[in-house]
Formats: structure tokens, C-alpha cells, sequence
């Protein structure tokens, strides 16, 4: 399989009034085609850092970062924008819907910005809203959707330029646990149809979802195991 995020001694620190965080010390990550990867680790453990890395919103003090073989690890803002739009689909916690459009009016948001024409990045959008089970939900506003399938909307617009990469930030973190487990199930199916993803999370249940689980505990990698079941 090829190889999609290669970090290698990976450092960040951050200022804190008078104070030095190591958020990264010297991490090592190798993630394949078609995995599916949780990162866990508890609050200050530096996964959030660690996700920033690589969805390219932040550059490291130290180390190499290789996405897809492109070294970004020295790349200025623009060029790390450009890389975001095409080669990363992110899932936030919080949805991230902007209220006054509808389900494919957000699903299509991220393609215009990548010049898709209009019939296009429509086609484009119905197609991902269908992937997720909301075929029936194409113009409902988020206010007249659950929070279960506005996350599954956030997913349709991750999909929905075919990026190498889905990154998913907590993604039920805002769902009671029936929508949660809907949403975990719907990143399975994904999977097993070919998708690459990467889940950030504190919980142990959702991380053991996943095919391989790397834990991060005070910015070090202490564990990276396969997943059984």
C-alpha cells in the first residue's frame, strides 16, 4: 500500500505567559492507503497538535512531514491551504454548518472554492449526501436536520472531493450515543469501501473502532497497536 502521512521527529512547543509546552516531542507516525487510524490520548496529551500537523494547520518546530511524498513541513500558509482543499476532508466536533444553507449548499461550499463547475460540484454533492443516507435531506437548512445528520452532512462534505484523506476531530463528541454509534458505524462502512481515516479522540471505546490505535501521551507516541475484534 502506499504510504499517505510519514512524520518523522516531529517537535512543537508552545509559549504559555512564561512558560515552555512541548505539545510534540519527537514523534514518528506511518500511516498507509486505506487505513483506518485512531490517535487517542487525554487532554494536553498533544493529539490536537498532533491532528493539526497533519491536516497541514500547523507547521513543526523540528522533524519532516511527507503527505503523499510532498514535504510540507516548511510550506508557507497559501501552499498549506492549497494542500488542505485537496488532499484532506475534515469532520469537526462541532459540525461546522453554516446555518442559512441547505445540506447540499454545505456539501458544495468546499468544491467552489476549488473551481468545480456548478454542475459539477451539485452532481458531486448529491452523490456524498446519498453516501451518507441523506439523499432524502438535500435541502434542509442544519436548524430542520439532527445532530446525527448534520454530522453525517459534515461527513458528505468531507467526501465530497475525493480527498486521500478523511480527518475526523472528535466526530461524536456532540451526539448522544445512538447518533454516536451511527456515526462510528458509517465511518466502518466507509472504510471498508476504500476510504483512509485518520480519528482523533479521548475515548477508548471510539479509538478501538478502528483498525490501529496510536496513543500519545505528554507529545510522545507511547503505544501503536492493531485492533482486534
Amino acid at each position: 500500500m502506499a504510504v499517505l502521512v510519514d512524520i518523522k521527529n516531529l517537535k512543537k512547543t508552545y509559549k504559555m505567559g512564561e512558560t515552555y509546552v512541548k505539545a510534540l516531542d519527537g514523534v514518528d507516525v506511518l500511516i498507509n492507503e486505506h487505513e483506518f487510524v485512531s490517535i487517542i490520548g487525554p487532554s494536553g496529551s498533544g493529539k490536537s497538535t498532533l491532528m493539526n500537523m497533519i491536516g497541514c494547520l500547523d507547521s513543526p518546530d523540528e522533524g519532516s512531514y511527507h503527505l503523499e511524498g510532498i514535504d510540507v513541513s516548511e510550506m508557507s500558509d497559501g501552499k498549506l491551504a492549497m494542500i488542505r482543499s485537496k488532499k484532506i476532508g475534515f469532520i469537526f466536533q462541532g459540525f461546522n454548518l453554516l446555518p442559512k444553507m441547505t445540506a447540499l449548499e454545505n456539501v458544495e461550499m468546499p468544491l467552489i472554492y476549488q473551481h468545480y463547475s456548478h454542475k459539477k460540484r451539485k452532481s458531486r454533492a448529491i452523490e456524498s449526501l446519498e453516501k451518507v443516507g441523506l439523499g432524502d435531506r438535500l435541502h434542509h437548512k442544519p436548524a430542520e436536520l439532527s445532530g446525527g445528520q448534520q454530522q453525517r452532512v459534515a461527513i458528505a462534505r468531507a467526501l465530497a472531493a475525493n480527498p486521500p484523506i478523511i480527518l475526523a476531530d472528535e466526530p461524536t463528541g456532540n451526539l448522544d450515543s445512538k447518533s454516536g454509534q451511527e456515526i462510528m458505524d458509517l465511518l466502518v462502512e466507509l472504510h471498508n469501501k476504500g476510504n483512509t481515516i485518520i480519528l482523533i479522540t479521548h475515548d477508548d471505546y471510539v479509538a478501538n473502532v478502528a483498525r490501529r490505535k496510536v496513543c500519545i501521551m505528554d507529545g510522545k507516541i507511547t503505544e501503536d497497536v492493531e485492533v482486534f475484534r
